[in-house]
Protein backbone atom coordinates (compact mmCIF):
# COMPACT_ATOMS: atom_id res chain seq x y z
CA UNK A 1 0.00 0.00 0.00
CA UNK A 2 1.26 3.39 -0.76
CA UNK A 3 0.19 6.62 -0.57
CA UNK A 4 -1.22 6.35 -4.12
CA UNK A 5 -2.94 3.14 -3.45
CA UNK A 6 -2.06 0.09 -3.94
CA UNK A 7 0.61 -1.83 -5.95
CA UNK A 8 1.83 -5.36 -6.82
CA UNK A 9 4.92 -6.09 -4.84
CA UNK A 10 6.32 -7.23 -8.46
CA UNK A 11 6.26 -3.46 -9.18
CA UNK A 12 7.99 -2.01 -6.06
CA UNK A 13 11.66 -2.34 -7.81
CA UNK A 14 14.43 -1.14 -5.08
CA UNK A 15 13.37 0.20 -2.11
CA UNK A 16 14.74 2.06 0.91
CA UNK A 17 12.77 0.61 3.97
CA UNK A 18 13.55 3.09 6.98
CA UNK A 19 13.60 6.83 5.82
CA UNK A 20 11.99 10.08 6.61
CA UNK A 21 11.09 12.95 4.33
CA UNK A 22 9.13 15.30 6.58
CA UNK A 23 10.38 14.94 10.24
CA UNK A 24 10.47 17.14 13.33
CA UNK A 25 13.48 16.00 15.77
CA UNK A 26 13.67 19.13 17.42
CA UNK A 27 13.26 17.85 20.89
CA UNK A 28 16.67 16.14 20.42
CA UNK A 29 18.30 18.01 17.34
CA UNK A 30 17.96 21.54 17.66
CA UNK A 31 20.27 22.67 14.42
CA UNK A 32 19.58 19.95 12.18
CA UNK A 33 16.04 18.17 13.46
CA UNK A 34 13.78 19.40 11.43
CA UNK A 35 12.80 18.88 7.69
CA UNK A 36 9.93 20.68 6.21
CA UNK A 37 10.78 22.29 2.91
CA UNK A 38 8.52 20.50 -0.01
CA UNK A 39 10.51 21.53 -3.08
CA UNK A 40 14.12 20.44 -1.13
CA UNK A 41 12.66 17.51 -0.58
CA UNK A 42 11.39 16.81 -4.45
CA UNK A 43 14.77 17.21 -5.49
CA UNK A 44 16.09 15.19 -3.10
CA UNK A 45 14.08 12.34 -4.29
CA UNK A 46 14.17 13.06 -7.62
CA UNK A 47 17.97 12.44 -7.32
CA UNK A 48 16.66 9.20 -5.70
CA UNK A 49 15.14 8.10 -8.60
CA UNK A 50 17.90 8.75 -10.90
CA UNK A 51 19.84 6.83 -9.17
CA UNK A 52 17.60 3.79 -9.92
CA UNK A 53 15.17 4.17 -6.80
CA UNK A 54 11.85 2.64 -6.73
CA UNK A 55 9.48 2.99 -3.40
CA UNK A 56 10.61 4.67 -0.37
CA UNK A 57 9.12 3.35 3.22
CA UNK A 58 8.42 6.48 5.18
CA UNK A 59 8.61 5.30 8.87
CA UNK A 60 7.74 8.99 10.89
CA UNK A 61 5.70 8.01 13.65
CA UNK A 62 2.97 10.31 14.28
CA UNK A 63 4.72 12.31 17.44
CA UNK A 64 7.34 13.01 14.80
CA UNK A 65 5.47 14.75 12.22
CA UNK A 66 3.46 17.40 13.92
CA UNK A 67 4.69 20.81 12.71
CA UNK A 68 7.16 18.94 9.41
CA UNK A 69 4.94 19.63 7.09
CA UNK A 70 5.25 22.27 4.84
CA UNK A 71 2.83 24.62 5.77
CA UNK A 72 1.61 23.21 9.51
CA UNK A 73 -0.67 26.54 10.06
CA UNK A 74 -2.59 26.11 7.01
CA UNK A 75 -1.67 29.80 6.16
CA UNK A 76 -1.19 29.56 2.60
CA UNK A 77 -1.72 25.69 1.70
CA UNK A 78 -5.19 23.96 2.44
CA UNK A 79 -5.16 21.20 5.06
CA UNK A 80 -7.44 18.24 5.37
CA UNK A 81 -10.03 18.09 7.94
CA UNK A 82 -8.13 17.65 11.47
CA UNK A 83 -9.32 14.88 14.23
CA UNK A 84 -8.69 14.48 17.11
CA UNK A 85 -8.02 11.11 17.19
CA UNK A 86 -4.77 10.72 14.52
CA UNK A 87 -1.96 8.36 14.27
CA UNK A 88 -0.24 11.05 11.54
CA UNK A 89 -0.92 14.58 10.58
CA UNK A 90 -2.84 14.75 8.00
CA UNK A 91 -1.59 17.44 6.03
CA UNK A 92 1.78 15.48 6.24
CA UNK A 93 -0.12 12.84 4.56
CA UNK A 94 -1.31 15.17 1.75
CA UNK A 95 2.04 16.68 1.05
CA UNK A 96 3.93 13.33 0.85
CA UNK A 97 1.13 12.23 -1.69
CA UNK A 98 2.28 15.76 -3.75
CA UNK A 99 5.71 14.61 -4.08
CA UNK A 100 5.06 11.06 -4.40
CA UNK A 101 2.76 12.26 -7.67
CA UNK A 102 5.38 14.81 -8.62
CA UNK A 103 8.74 12.17 -8.24
CA UNK A 104 7.29 9.29 -8.88
CA UNK A 105 8.77 7.70 -6.49
CA UNK A 106 6.54 5.22 -4.63
CA UNK A 107 6.27 6.36 -0.67
CA UNK A 108 4.45 3.96 1.96
CA UNK A 109 3.73 5.46 5.14
CA UNK A 110 4.44 4.06 8.56
CA UNK A 111 1.74 4.38 11.20
CA UNK A 112 1.55 4.49 14.79
CA UNK A 113 3.87 5.79 17.80
CA UNK A 114 7.42 6.45 18.52
CA UNK A 115 9.12 5.53 21.72
CA UNK A 116 9.61 7.31 25.05
CA UNK A 117 10.31 10.28 25.96
CA UNK A 118 7.94 11.19 23.28
CA UNK A 119 5.02 8.77 24.19
CA UNK A 120 4.95 11.22 27.22
CA UNK A 121 1.56 12.52 26.65
CA UNK A 122 -1.76 12.94 27.96
CA UNK A 123 -4.01 11.14 24.75
CA UNK A 124 -1.51 7.55 24.91
CA UNK A 125 -1.84 7.85 28.17
CA UNK A 126 -5.91 7.62 28.38
CA UNK A 127 -6.04 5.23 25.76
CA UNK A 128 -6.30 1.22 26.55
CA UNK A 129 -3.22 -1.04 24.42
CA UNK A 130 -6.44 -1.71 21.90
CA UNK A 131 -7.31 1.64 21.74
CA UNK A 132 -4.48 2.78 20.39
CA UNK A 133 -4.47 -0.53 18.34
CA UNK A 134 -8.24 0.25 16.90
CA UNK A 135 -6.57 3.99 15.49
CA UNK A 136 -3.39 2.11 13.79
CA UNK A 137 -6.01 -0.42 12.24
CA UNK A 138 -7.69 2.71 10.52
CA UNK A 139 -4.66 4.08 9.23
CA UNK A 140 -3.98 0.82 7.44
CA UNK A 141 -7.79 -0.22 6.59
CA UNK A 142 -9.28 3.46 5.80
CA UNK A 143 -7.04 5.76 5.83
CA UNK A 144 -5.41 8.42 7.76
CA UNK A 145 -7.86 10.72 9.24
CA UNK A 146 -9.82 12.86 7.07
CA UNK A 147 -8.06 11.63 4.08
CA UNK A 148 -8.06 8.17 2.03
CA UNK A 149 -4.71 7.79 2.29
CA UNK A 150 -3.78 4.12 3.52
CA UNK A 151 -0.92 3.05 5.93
CA UNK A 152 1.64 0.36 4.54
CA UNK A 153 3.03 -1.21 7.89
CA UNK A 154 3.37 -0.16 11.89
CA UNK A 155 6.49 2.03 12.75
CA UNK A 156 8.47 2.92 13.55
CA UNK A 157 7.68 1.40 17.12
CA UNK A 158 10.51 1.11 19.59
CA UNK A 159 12.72 1.68 23.01
CA UNK A 160 14.97 4.33 23.85
CA UNK A 161 17.33 2.67 26.34
CA UNK A 162 18.51 -0.99 26.52
CA UNK A 163 14.82 -1.77 28.00
CA UNK A 164 11.40 -1.42 27.00
CA UNK A 165 9.76 1.08 29.31
CA UNK A 166 6.28 0.65 30.51
CA UNK A 167 5.05 3.43 28.05
CA UNK A 168 6.85 1.28 25.56
CA UNK A 169 5.34 -1.97 26.34
CA UNK A 170 2.06 -0.81 25.77
CA UNK A 171 2.88 0.92 22.39
CA UNK A 172 4.22 -2.78 20.85
CA UNK A 173 1.22 -4.03 22.68
CA UNK A 174 -0.68 -2.34 20.20
CA UNK A 175 1.05 -2.73 17.32
CA UNK A 176 1.57 -5.96 17.77
CA UNK A 177 -3.00 -6.77 17.69
CA UNK A 178 -2.53 -4.06 15.05
CA UNK A 179 -0.90 -6.03 13.00
CA UNK A 180 -2.11 -9.47 13.61
CA UNK A 181 -5.86 -8.24 12.38
CA UNK A 182 -4.05 -6.57 9.30
CA UNK A 183 -0.81 -8.65 8.40
CA UNK A 184 1.11 -5.17 8.35
CA UNK A 185 5.20 -5.39 8.89
CA UNK A 186 6.21 -4.13 12.12
CA UNK A 187 9.38 -1.92 12.08
CA UNK A 188 10.91 -1.10 14.86
CA UNK A 189 13.82 1.48 16.65
CA UNK A 190 16.02 -0.22 18.06
CA UNK A 191 19.34 1.95 18.20
CA UNK A 192 22.56 1.77 20.33
CA UNK A 193 21.85 -1.85 22.12
CA UNK A 194 20.69 -4.80 21.58
CA UNK A 195 16.98 -4.14 22.75
CA UNK A 196 15.48 -5.54 19.59
CA UNK A 197 15.67 -9.13 21.08
CA UNK A 198 13.41 -7.79 24.02
CA UNK A 199 10.90 -6.07 21.57
CA UNK A 200 10.45 -9.31 18.98
CA UNK A 201 10.07 -11.32 22.23
CA UNK A 202 7.51 -9.47 23.21
CA UNK A 203 5.56 -9.45 19.88
CA UNK A 204 6.43 -12.91 19.43
CA UNK A 205 4.05 -13.31 22.64
CA UNK A 206 1.78 -11.57 21.12
CA UNK A 207 1.17 -13.90 18.90
CA UNK A 208 3.20 -12.03 16.00
CA UNK A 209 4.47 -14.41 13.08
CA UNK A 210 8.81 -13.07 12.90
CA UNK A 211 8.54 -12.79 9.45
CA UNK A 212 6.20 -9.78 9.89
CA UNK A 213 9.07 -7.94 12.12
CA UNK A 214 11.80 -5.76 11.09
CA UNK A 215 14.21 -4.76 14.36
CA UNK A 216 15.85 -1.65 13.26
CA UNK A 217 19.58 0.44 13.33
CA UNK A 218 21.22 -3.28 13.93
CA UNK A 219 24.08 -1.80 12.68
CA UNK A 220 24.11 0.53 15.36
CA UNK A 221 24.80 -2.66 17.36
CA UNK A 222 28.05 -3.80 16.87
CA UNK A 223 27.49 -7.51 18.05
CA UNK A 224 27.81 -9.74 15.49
CA UNK A 225 25.94 -12.69 17.67
CA UNK A 226 23.12 -10.18 17.67
CA UNK A 227 22.32 -10.33 14.43
CA UNK A 228 22.57 -13.89 13.74
CA UNK A 229 20.01 -14.44 16.69
CA UNK A 230 17.84 -11.96 15.29
CA UNK A 231 18.06 -13.79 11.86
CA UNK A 232 17.88 -17.31 13.23
CA UNK A 233 14.64 -16.19 14.93
CA UNK A 234 13.38 -15.48 11.24
CA UNK A 235 12.70 -11.69 11.26
CA UNK A 236 14.65 -9.12 9.53
CA UNK A 237 17.67 -7.83 10.26
CA UNK A 238 18.05 -3.74 8.91
CA UNK A 239 20.74 -2.10 8.91
CA UNK A 240 19.63 1.52 8.50
CA UNK A 241 21.81 4.06 9.43
CA UNK A 242 24.21 3.72 6.47
CA UNK A 243 25.60 7.09 5.33
CA UNK A 244 29.07 8.59 4.11
CA UNK A 245 31.53 9.43 7.42
CA UNK A 246 33.95 7.45 9.17
CA UNK A 247 35.41 4.58 7.41
CA UNK A 248 35.31 2.27 10.22
CA UNK A 249 31.81 2.41 10.84
CA UNK A 250 31.59 2.09 6.72
CA UNK A 251 33.73 -1.22 6.98
CA UNK A 252 32.11 -2.28 10.36
CA UNK A 253 28.20 -2.17 8.01
CA UNK A 254 30.13 -3.82 5.30
CA UNK A 255 31.33 -6.71 7.59
CA UNK A 256 27.84 -7.11 9.34
CA UNK A 257 26.36 -7.56 6.21
CA UNK A 258 28.53 -9.91 4.50
CA UNK A 259 29.02 -12.25 7.59
CA UNK A 260 24.67 -12.48 7.19
CA UNK A 261 25.16 -13.37 3.82
CA UNK A 262 27.69 -16.01 4.27
CA UNK A 263 25.88 -17.19 7.21
CA UNK A 264 23.31 -18.35 4.60
CA UNK A 265 20.82 -15.55 6.02
CA UNK A 266 20.42 -12.66 3.00
CA UNK A 267 16.76 -13.09 3.18
CA UNK A 268 17.04 -11.58 6.69
CA UNK A 269 18.58 -7.93 5.54
CA UNK A 270 17.11 -5.01 4.79
CA UNK A 271 19.49 -1.67 3.83
CA UNK A 272 18.53 1.67 4.14
CA UNK A 273 19.80 5.41 5.11
CA UNK A 274 17.44 6.55 8.03
CA UNK A 275 17.38 9.98 6.86
CA UNK A 276 16.36 12.80 9.80
CA UNK A 277 18.25 15.34 10.11
CA UNK A 278 18.93 18.18 7.13
CA UNK A 279 22.56 17.30 7.49
CA UNK A 280 21.47 13.93 5.89
CA UNK A 281 20.65 15.49 2.91
CA UNK A 282 22.54 16.72 -0.57
CA UNK A 283 22.04 19.92 -0.03
CA UNK A 284 23.56 20.03 3.25
CA UNK A 285 26.30 18.16 2.27
CA UNK A 286 25.04 14.36 3.15
CA UNK A 287 24.29 11.75 1.09
CA UNK A 288 20.55 11.74 0.56
CA UNK A 289 18.11 9.08 -0.18
CA UNK A 290 21.03 7.58 -2.86
CA UNK A 291 24.04 7.02 -1.34
CA UNK A 292 23.55 3.11 -1.06
CA UNK A 293 23.06 3.07 -4.52
CA UNK A 294 25.52 5.08 -5.73
CA UNK A 295 28.49 4.18 -2.98
CA UNK A 296 27.94 1.46 -0.51
CA UNK A 297 26.89 -1.12 -3.43
CA UNK A 298 30.66 -0.44 -4.80
CA UNK A 299 31.80 -1.30 -1.23
CA UNK A 300 29.53 -4.16 -0.77
CA UNK A 301 30.73 -5.40 -4.38
CA UNK A 302 34.59 -5.01 -3.39
CA UNK A 303 34.17 -7.37 -0.02
CA UNK A 304 32.31 -9.72 -2.54
CA UNK A 305 28.88 -9.09 -2.38
CA UNK A 306 27.33 -9.84 -6.46
CA UNK A 307 24.93 -7.71 -8.33
CA UNK A 308 22.35 -10.87 -7.71
CA UNK A 309 22.87 -10.59 -3.91
CA UNK A 310 22.50 -7.01 -3.67
CA UNK A 311 19.27 -7.31 -6.29
CA UNK A 312 18.20 -9.85 -3.61
CA UNK A 313 18.47 -7.40 -0.61
CA UNK A 314 17.31 -4.38 -2.43
CA UNK A 315 13.88 -5.57 -4.28
CA UNK A 316 13.10 -9.12 -3.51
CA UNK A 317 13.32 -8.80 0.62
CA UNK A 318 11.54 -5.38 0.74
CA UNK A 319 8.75 -6.78 -0.96
CA UNK A 320 8.33 -10.00 1.06
CA UNK A 321 8.32 -7.80 3.86
CA UNK A 322 5.93 -5.27 2.92
CA UNK A 323 3.75 -7.43 0.82
CA UNK A 324 3.92 -10.67 3.49
CA UNK A 325 4.56 -12.66 0.62
CA UNK A 326 6.40 -15.58 0.56
CA UNK A 327 9.85 -16.07 -1.32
Amino acid sequence: MTVTGAVEGARLGTTLMHEHVFINLLREYRGTGLIQDLPLMRSELERYREAGGVTLVDVTSAELTWGASPDPGGMYRARPPASAEHTRAPDNVAALHELSVATDVRIVLGTGHYRDPYLAYDDFDRRSVDAISELLVRDLVEGFAGTRIRAGLIGEVGSDQWFISAREERNLRASARASRRTNAAISTHAARWPVGRRQLDLLLEEGVSPGRVIIGHCDTVNIPEYHLDLARSGCYVQFDTIRPGAEFALNTRVSHIVSLIRAGFIDSILLSHDVCGRDHLHAYGGGGFDYISRHFAKRLAQAGVDAGELDHILIENPRRALSGEAG
